[in-house]
C-alpha cells in the first residue's frame, strides 16, 4: 500500500470525527493541598531545646508507601557519614518504639525522646514507627515521623534502618550534638592546649 493510499483511507476513516472544543482536564483525585501556613511550618526548623509539639503538624504530611526506604540528609552532612548510618555501622544507642500511640502521642514522644538523647549526649537513635500496611490511610505514622525529623533542626539525616532492626518500618536518625556537649568539648580542649 502506498503512503497516499494510506492517507486517503486514514481521513475517509476520520471524516465524521469533530475536534474537541475544550481540551484541559481537571483533577478529580481531590488530593489535600498544604495552606501556605502549612507549608511555612514545614520549612522552618525548631531546634529541639526549645521545642514545642504544637509546632509539629498534624493537619497535613506528604503520605508515602509502607515499604518506601526513607532517606534525608541536612545540608552539610558529610557522604561518609550518612553512608555509615545508612549500612547501620553507628551503635544505635537508644530506641523509641511508637506502635499504637495516636499521632499526637507519638509526636509527643518523638520531641521528648530526641531531647533526652540529646542532653545524654546520644547521637545516633533507632525510632520504630512500623510500616503501616493496615493503617488508613496505609503508612500514616511513617510519613508523619519522616516529616517531624525535617523539620527538627537538631536532625542532621536518618534513613530507613536494616532489616534485622526494623527495615523500611524504622529509622535510623543521627542528632547534633547539644550547645552544652559542644562547649564541653570545645572546653576540654582549649584546656589540654600547651
Amino acid at each position: 500500500m502506498s503512503d497516499k493510499n494510506e492517507f486517503e483511507l486514514f481521513r475517509e476513516m476520520m471524516s465524521d470525527v469533530a475536534p474537541i472544543k475544550q481540551d484541559t482536564v481537571e483533577d478529580q483525585t481531590g488530593s489535600h493541598q498544604p495552606t501556605e501556613a502549612q507549608l511555612a511550618r514545614q520549612q522552618a526548623a525548631q531546634k529541639l531545646a526549645n521545642s514545642d509539639p504544637e509546632y509539629l503538624s498534624l493537619e497535613y504530611a506528604q503520605m508515602v508507601k509502607p515499604d518506601e526506604v526513607m532517606a534525608y540528609k541536612r545540608d552539610g552532612v558529610q557522604d561518609g557519614v550518612f553512608r555509615k548510618l545508612r549500612l547501620g555501622k553507628y551503635d544505635v544507642n537508644a530506641r523509641l518504639d511508637l506502635h499504637k500511640m495516636s499521632l499526637e502521642k507519638a509526636r509527643d514522644e518523638i520531641l521528648r525522646f530526641l531531647k533526652q538523647c540529646q542532653r545524654m549526649d546520644v547521637r545516633t537513635v533507632i525510632i520504630v514507627h512500623g510500616k503501616g500496611e493496615r493503617s488508613n490511610p496505609q503508612a500514616m505514622m511513617k510519613s508523619y515521623v519522616c516529616q517531624w525529623l525535617q523539620q527538627i533542626s537538631d536532625v542532621l539525616c536518618y534513613h530507613s534502618a536494616l532489616r534485622h532492626q526494623g527495615g523500611t518500618g524504622a529509622l535510623y536518625v543521627m542528632l547534633k550534638k547539644s550547645q552544652e556537649k559542644k562547649l564541653e568539648t570545645r572546653e576540654r580542649h582549649l584546656s589540654h592546649r600547651p
